[in-house]
């Protein structure tokens, strides 16, 4: 810029900012959040593992500093700070984090609870087998290199992958406006997926995750997802796998037992989820669980009472899977940078593809690699057998010459390297042994030179050959050592269980009594509904019924509202029991007018006083809530007064004026809420009784201390809304069908 040129321009802020903030968007995604399809790490990774391998640091050899190792990463490849470079290698040596560890370390690396590493000027670390295989011919040019920030030295632009590690350790990382989260995958399987696309390029998704199978977490749990779900996940990139903790029942004898979880699902803390259960279990939010214990050592052991032992093991998990992290989502987004660097959402066909693609550039750039190391060294050799057929002419040419290499070069037509390397040749070189050796030598090298020609010429052998790195691979790594064993099992999607108070309470038979002044109180087993029952002074019985402490007792009061009880919430003892209002909030005004127990699938017909009802099932009758629901509209000074179940097909209606009609049940409309029609019409008076019955067995009731079955009805069988006819003779003074 001259100096007669404004130093300072003026441009349109948007556009600057445009560009500014599109240019830091991309830096973050190329070169820190996104991994790279081939090799599956990302830069801060790469540049760890390199600056490891430049330390010496492989397996055979002892362990580093951490410290030293970071010292490294900063200062000469990665120039960010160093507490994002040690938290990138710890993550690579935890086992519960990535499938197979590429650095092993020594000292406190963290644990599964949640504890942070040590400092890292108190840990150790060096490479795993597994970080080698990854490196496996870097020095045989099997990828670029590329310039370091400061120019002075040069690192790796992607790894030559002989493991598929971005299936394998999976990857997460959040970029300006997209993000990634692989799972981990079995190498066994990946490399069985992509020997199949080998063998089958136009390969299917579905075809390749049968042999891939699904993902494979480090800390194991359970994958409940069904095989379409999870083949569909795959071929969009995107999807979820729900992780269910792995768990088994302790038998401790007499009928007791506890449930052991053994495996926690992936990027759980076992220390929040054991804190998580806790808290839900002072809340009252875990009916069926007594307590928990952690009793995890070296493998994590969750132990879990149940309340009971009646309480189902299946449904005490089931419960726990919905409300803590027992259960949790890996929520998958196969986002990677592909082999030309342009981030995208991938198929699991299409991230196989790219890897072998990858193998085969590798294969290509070792196979040229080496194949020039042996034309060199065969000019050499061929260098030395000149020199041995003429090696007496050559002594006297080196002995007498001023420039001996260039009169060896014109007289036996050698180039200046052979010359070169003759001139170097040491005295004790010139046995005759020596000689046999360098043919030896001279024709190995000839067959291998051969050999990889082939290999470059010929399409179908390279892949061949990149199918045999892969299964040697997986020897290497596969289910038959301890590291490759598969961890994660499947199991069936689950249905949903409901939780019932069944599971809470054990099962008994109760006989529920309720007296005229609405106190309530249960009776253990079923005691005969006419025997004498005691109450307090001027009381007496409304109403006794048998039931089972699971079940649901509903009742009805005067002003047409249903509540609901648990049976085994109703006080039992030799006493009174307790007021029915310190149950439900029934009103000063209101009597309870029926009970019964609550029976899933059934239908009621319900009526007023003043001959008014409708038909209700039981949806619509089970309260939630101690206020009850309201189901019946009543006009002024009408009561709500029956509730019948029905039993059969005819309905049998009398009134106080000894009126009987009977007509058919399907006459009377099904409502959710309302005031109902007209069941049987009265000039005076209103309605006594009610009993649903079947066609076929007639209506009965008590008459002379007996019951008498009417089966003849067509005296009394009319339509809804009708007034009916006198009651039969004999039929009990206080118009109802039964003594009460």
């Amino acid at each position: 810029m001259s100096e007669t040129e404004p130093k300072i321009k003026d441009v349109a802020l948007k556009e600057e900012l445009s560009k500014r903030y599109l240019s830091y968007a991309m830096s973050t995604i190329v070169s820190r959040s996104l991994p790279d399809v081939r090799d599956g790490l990302k830069p801060v990774h790469r540049r760890l593992l390199f600056a490891m391998r430049q330390l010496h640091l492989d397996p055979k050899t002892g362990y580093k500093k951490c410290a030293r190792v970071v010292g490294d990463v900063i200062g000469k490849y990665h120039p960010h700070g160093d507490v994002g470079v040690y938290g990138a290698m710890v993550r690579l040596a935890q086992d519960f984090s990535v499938r197979y560890p590429l650095v092993d370390g020594q000292g406190n690396f963290g644990n599964i609870d949640g504890d942070g590493a040590a400092a890292m000027r108190y840990t150790e670390a060096r490479l795993t087998d597994f970080a080698m295989a990854l490196m496996e011919g870097l020095s045989d040019d099997a990828v670029d290199f590329v310039d370091t920030y400061d120019g002075e030295e040069q690192e790796p632009a992607v790894m030559p992958a002989a493991v598929p590690n971005l299936l394998c350790n999976g990857s997460s990382g959040i970029a300006v406006g997209m993000a990634t989260n692989i799972p981990t995958h079995n190498l066994s399987e990946v490399c069985d997926a992509l020997l199949y696309l080998v063998d089958n390029k136009e390969a299917t998704d579905e075809a390749l995750v049968q042999r891939l199978k699904g993902p494979d977490f480090p800390t194991g749990g359970v994958i409940v997802d069904s095989f379409e779900s999870i083949v569909n996940t795959y071929k969009q990139g995107k999807g979820s796998f729900r992780i269910r903790a792995k768990w088994e029942k302790e038998d401790l004898g007499h009928g007791l037992y506890q449930i052991v979880v053994t495996e926690i699902p992936y990027g759980v803390i076992k220390s929040k989820l054991i804190e998580r259960i806790a808290e839900l279990l002072n809340e009252k939010k875990l009916p069926l669980l007594a307590d928990i214990r952690d009793e995890s050592a070296q493998d994590i052991r969750i132990v879990l009472e149940p309340k009971t032992r009646t309480v189902d093991a299946n449904m005490l998990m089931e419960l726990l899977f919905k409300e803590t992290e027992l259960e949790s989502k890996f929520n998958m987004n196969m986002n990677v940078l592909d082999s030309d660097c342009v981030p995208r959402v991938m198929s699991i066909g299409e991230v196989l593809r790219e890897y072998l693609n990858h193998r085969l550039q590798v294969l290509k750039r070792r196979t040229n690699h080496r194949l020039s190391k042996i034309l060199a060294r065969l000019e050499i050799l061929s260098g030395y057998l000149t020199a041995y057929l003429n090696l007496d002419e050559i002594i006297c040419i080196i002995r007498e010459e001023d420039d001996a290499k260039a009169v060896m070069i014109k007289k036996f037509k050698l180039s200046d390297n052979q010359a070169e390397a003759i001139l170097n040749m040491k005295l004790k070189s010139l046995r005759k042994l020596e000689e046999s050796e360098i043919r030896a030598e001279f024709d190995a090298l000839t067959d291998e030179k051969k050999g990889l020609e082939d290999i470059l010429s010929n399409e179908e052998k390279q892949w061949a050959k990149v199918a045999e790195e892969i299964k040697a691979t997986k020897e290497r790594f596969g289910k038959k050592t301890a590291l490759g064993r598969r961890r994660t099992e499947f199991a069936s999607a689950p249905t949903d269980i409901e939780i019932t108070i069944d599971a809470l309470v054990e099962k008994e038979p109760i006989t529920v009594i309720l007296s005229q002044k609405g106190w309530i109180r249960a009776m253990k087993g079923y005691v005969n509904l006419s025997d004498e029952f005691k109450f307090k002074e001027d009381d007496g019985l409304l109403k006794a019924i048998h039931a089972q402490t699971t079940d649901k007792i509903v009742l009805l009061d005067t002003s047409g509202k249903f509540f609901t009880i648990q049976a085994s919430d109703i006080p039992s003892g030799r006493g009174f029991g307790q007021p029915l209002r310190l149950m439900v909030d029934l009103s000063n005004n209101d009597n309870i007018s029926e009970m019964f127990v609550f029976e899933p699938s059934a239908s009621y017909v319900l009526a007023s006083n003043t001959g008014h009802g409708f038909v209700v099932d039981e949806n619509h009758i089970i309260a939630q809530t101690r206020t009850g629901r309201k189901i019946m509209n009543l006009a002024d000074g009408e009561k709500s007064v029956l509730c019948k179940k029905i039993t059969g097909d005819m309905v049998a209606i009398v009134g106080e004026n000894r009126k009987l009609l009977i007509f058919k049940v399907e006459e009377i409309p099904s409502m959710a809420r309302g005031r109902g029609v007209t069941l049987q019409k009265y000039k005076d008076g209103q309605m006594s009784d009610m009993q649903i019955f079947d066609s076929n067995v007639g209506f009965s009731y008590n008459r002379s201390g007996g019951v008498t079955v009417e089966k003849e009805l067509m005296t009394w069988l009319g339509h809804r809304a009708q007034s009916g006819k006198l009651v039969p003779f004999g039929f009990p003074k206080t118009n109802k069908f039964y003594k009460e």
